[in-house]
């Protein structure tokens, strides 16, 4: 496998280049923004024939600076991506730079917003630096199969918040550049059924054929996360992936034992700045939207359970696995490769009152729905996905075509996705990972472990009270001792000098939104406080355990359970709570990045974490 891979790479790249396809002008002194393209373009190298078409030319007058929802609200420019080859192809539309005239000056990125809608689904408003760094502004990527055209939908708009310093007298000039290539890689369903290495199986049901084992070569790297390959439907081709680890962990819901409606449901497939679905690399291009997720309840025993009959199905993004699909990893045994050691929940009702869940020790369990276990997203790859890289393996997972990305020196960090590692901090803790962008401009980050010193980890109270502060026990530490002895001068100076820190509290059998706002409409925010160095709330991405039960520890949330206790999360993956001043657990420390903190080297991955400085 890893040698046709390897073959795969040799195959050339076309580059289609649109000398002008898209001329983007927005000059701030004049108020104008001026969209247009000439009308069609065709580029054939032997059997790839792909043509982008523009379907009006667009020319906004008057422009002043925008709040979203009036520049959401602007005229569009339309264009098409058409194959008319005859072999489907991979492609990727890049927003570039155009050479400014005598006495212009280039608008920053960083004053201009975009929303992109494909095919008719409406792309949230975001900030063009989201696109990555001229030449690497990426506007899409994906796969257009023969005879298929892809429909598109742009609009741009000076930024309501740009400073005249940013906007005033400057222009920002672009063109799109479409690099088509013949697709490379084998489709993941083909490749994760093969090469399991010694002693590992598939069983058949003749619905879905799982992979089984106590350690298969299955495990697979995207979006920042490492997941393990379950299950391939025979019929779709379409791939069934879980992390390999809790992701966080929350209540599954407020006694209620339906996966929808739950806060689960909610929690997997939140498209919000800080969601798990919002956080997933272009998810649209790379899992199915409408999976089916079999929820019926199930009250058998390991090793007994048969197929759910689909009497409680939901259909969503992201789900979890359910318990038929955990059994049939590994015949009904506890000790196959999705026992990770920790607590996480399941789909299966065990009752009306209670959802069973797997224990840290692979055997299955069932508790009050209002408890707090860890999450284990599961999601279905598309048939058309394919493998370019890796060999299965925990060292070298496989790596997705779209999501195996090089040469990313000099891109913003603020574009990359959660889980992705960088390199951060002194010594044995100088290992972190990308939380969220959730200040909208600079990168939320947490130590991928809790802190050691000597290859013990550190514990510490939280304070007097339930509420976190920069003058309380752990934000003295924080907010001193690890600023001084854990991060030198070169890191700490990357960092935010006043973030705000949400602290709603969450107790039992309530929403994890609650930790960060007053109610789950997301109406209002939370009580917060203001700090240069915080923790992770209870439900926040990457709140969760990432080692076995035995080789982690429990370790410290903002979140107050009560007024009296605060929430930790458990060396066993669940969520629980105690005293702030009379227990002790391990610290997390998590920071805001500033907004021009940029790649120079790695790929993100916990063998090449990223190297980042500050750019100009």
């Amino acid at each position: 496998m890893k040698e046709a891979i390897k073959n795969n790479k040799k195959i050339i790249i076309i580059g289609i280049v649109i000398i002008v396809l898209l001329l983007l002008g927005i000059a701030f002194a004049y108020l104008t923004t001026t969209l247009h393209g000439d009308k069609e373009y065709l580029v054939r190298a032997g059997s790839l024939g792909l043509r982008l078409e523009e379907s009006n030319e667009l020319t906004l007058e008057k422009q002043i600076p925008l709040e979203d929802s009036e520049g959401m609200k602007l005229d569009d420019f339309n264009f098409s991506l058409i194959n008319e080859g005859n072999i489907d192809t991979d492609f990727t539309i890049y927003l570039d730079d155009i050479e400014l005239d005598e006495g212009e000056t280039r608008m920053p990125d960083s004053a201009i917003r975009y929303s992109l809608t494909k095919d008719n689904v409406v792309g949230n408003a975001s900030d063009l630096t989201s696109m990555g760094v001229n030449p690497n502004r990426v506007v899409d990527t994906g796969t257009v199969a023969v005879d298929e055209t892809i429909n598109y939908t742009l609009r741009i708009w000076i930024d309501y918040d740009a400073t005249t310093e940013e906007a005033s007298g400057k222009t920002f000039k672009g063109k799109l550049r479409v690099v088509a290539t013949q697709p490379v890689g084998e489709k993941v369903s083909d490749v994760v059924l093969e090469n399991l290495g010694d002693n590992e199986s598939t069983y058949d049901d003749d619905v879905d054929t799982f992979i089984t084992g106590t350690d298969p070569n299955n495990y697979i790297w995207y979006s920042g996360k490492l997941w393990r390959a379950v299950s391939v439907n025979n019929e779709a081709k379409t791939t069934k992936l879980v992390t390999q680890w809790n992701i966080s962990a929350i209540d599954y819901s407020s006694g209620s034992t339906a996966f929808e409606g739950s806060y689960m449901e909610d929690w997997l497939n939140d498209t919000s700045v800080d969601g798990f679905l919002g956080n997933l690399r272009d998810y649209e291009n790379f899992i199915v939207t409408d999976a089916v997720w079999d929820a019926t309840l199930d009250a058998t025993r390991l090793g007994s359970i048969t197929r759910p009959n689909g009497e409680a199905t939901v259909t969503d993004a992201v789900g979890l696995l359910n318990m038929y699909e955990y059994q049939s990893s590994n015949n009904g045994g506890t000790n196959g490769y999705l026992n990770n050691g920790l607590i996480w929940w399941t789909l299966t009702p065990y009752s009306t009152s209670s959802v069973r869940y797997v224990y840290s020790d692979g055997g299955a369990s069932f508790n009050t729905s209002a408890s707090a276990y860890g999450v284990r997203p599961s999601i279905n790859l598309k048939s058309s996905v394919k493998i370019v890289d890796g060999d299965g393996t925990i060292d070298n997972p496989y790596r997705l075509n779209g999501d195996n990305d090089t040469n990313l020196s000099g891109t913003l960090l603020s574009s990359r996705y959660s889980g992705e590692y960088i390199k951060f901090g002194n010594d044995e803790n100088n290992l972190y990972r990308i939380v969220s962008h959730e200040n909208g401009t600079g990168t939320k980050i947490v130590s991928a472990e809790p802190l050691k010193s000597s290859g013990t980890f550190i514990t510490s109270a939280f304070g007097s009270n339930t509420s976190f502060s920069s003058s309380n026990t752990i934000g003295a530490f924080l907010n001193g001792d690890y600023l001084t002895n854990y991060v030198d001068s070169s890191y700490s100076s990357m960092i935010e000098d006043n973030t705000t820190w949400y602290l709603g509290t969450v107790g039992s059998g309530t929403s994890y939104k609650l930790a960060k706002y007053t109610d789950t409409n997301m109406s209002g925010y939370a009580k917060s406080t203001n700090a240069k160095v915080g923790l992770l709330r209870l439900g926040e991405l990457m709140s969760g355990q990432f080692d076995r039960y035995g080789n982690n520890t429990s370790y410290w949330t903002l979140t107050p359970y009560s007024t009296s206790n605060v929430r930790r999360v458990s060396n066993n993956g669940s969520a629980n709570y105690n005293s702030p001043s009379s227990s002790s657990y391990g610290v997390r420390p998590s920071v805001n990045l500033k907004s021009n903190a940029q790649i120079v080297n790695g790929d993100g991955t916990l063998n090449s974490p990223f190297e980042i400085q500050l750019g100009g």
